[in-house]
């Protein structure tokens, strides 16, 4: 059972914006001895893309890092979009609010760090992970009990959904 205040955040919610690197993964950088980076995400994040957009919400990934892996992450997944390399993430936010249609109360943001604070005050939404970073805790309307990586962003879907009366048991 969801509190009032989600219930209500969560039912107009039309995008959510997710980070990648401590959301979608946990945040690690790992490193080849070829120099090659790889990253680690969890499968059934993309489930949560998938059913949220099963149900006419989109989601975008967005990055302050230059990830080709987030890329090919968001392509797999069907994010509609991935926006990498972005240093002041709210600075973005009027730009994707014109391109999808939608105003700042119907999207939602998922976070972890403090690049993530001044976006995550501007949407109606915002959640983190366990592990988020103290002030970002303190200003999430969401906090999951998964860690960054290990499907934050698939309970953060079915919370929502579930505030949309909209039942994911049964693909």
């Amino acid at each position: 059972m969801l509190n009032k205040k989600i219930n209500l955040l969560c039912k107009n919610l039309k995008l959510i914006i997710t980070d990648v690197d401590g959301v979608l993964t946990d945040g690690g950088m790992y490193y080849l001895e070829s120099g090659k980076i790889f990253k680690k995400f969890n499968t059934r994040d993309g489930m949560g893309v998938e059913l949220l957009l099963k149900n006419n919400i989109k989601t975008i990934l967005m990055t302050k890092e230059n990830s080709i892996i987030a890329k090919k992450r968001g392509k797999k997944i069907n994010a509609v979009a991935t926006y990498i390399n972005v240093k002041n993430k709210e600075e973005e936010l009027d730009k994707i609010c014109k391109k999808f249609n939608v105003s700042k109360s119907e999207i939602g943001y998922v976070g972890d760090d403090l690049n993530d604070y001044k976006i995550m005050k501007m949407v109606g939404f915002s959640a983190t992970p366990a592990n988020g970073v103290k002030q970002i805790k303190n200003i999430a309307d969401f906090i999951s009990e998964s860690r960054g990586g290990e499907g934050v962003f698939r309970e953060v879907a079915d919370t929502i959904l579930f505030a949309k009366n909209i039942k994911t048991d049964l693909y």
